[in-house]
């Protein structure tokens, strides 16, 4: 799909694109962080039907939930392109020694070869977390390694 942007001064960023239907769609991010979705007409290209509008907050809650499906899927495409490749997802338990601890504590990647690339905390998603993400009981890892890389950290984050 081709996603065509286009630069509204003073205003902010416009993106458009045709989806499966043939219905050509726009969204225009605008500086102060809200977001407008339109639709264009079919019988001319450059009048616009607003169909919602979405406060900062609201776009950012409606990134995560699109965005963590969809990163999921990608590290899914990943592995399969990539042998001996694999993802995998291990909860924080509330006992383990790194629950309340940055994720720098856990020293996964040194320890395992495995990486924690995002962090699924209830609707959250924080994707590249840094090290000094704070681990809380409960949140999902998405580590990419081996499959051994990934058992490691499994046993790290449960017995420390």
């Amino acid at each position: 799909m081709e996603v065509n942007e286009v630069l509204l001064p003073g205003v902010g960023l416009r993106y458009e694109f045709v989806n499966a239907d043939g219905d050509r769609i726009g969204i225009v991010a605008r500086r102060s962080g809200d977001v407008e979705l339109v639709a264009y007409r079919g019988d001319d290209p450059d009048e616009c039907e607003p169909l919602f509008r979405l406060t900062a907050d609201e776009a950012d809650a409606v990134a995560e939930i699109l965005g963590a499906p969809r990163i999921a899927e990608r590290f899914a495409d990943l592995t399969r392109e990539v042998p001996g490749l694999a993802a995998g997802q291990i909860t924080v338990p509330a006992a383990s020694p790194h629950a309340g601890q940055p994720l720098a504590h856990t020293r996964a990647r040194t320890r395992t070869g495995a990486s924690i690339v995002a962090i699924v905390r209830g609707e959250h998603v924080i994707a590249s977390p840094t090290p000094a993400e704070v681990l809380h009981p409960g949140d999902v890892l998405v580590v990419i390694g081996t499959d051994t890389g990934i058992a490691s950290v499994r046993d790290l984050i449960s017995q420390g």
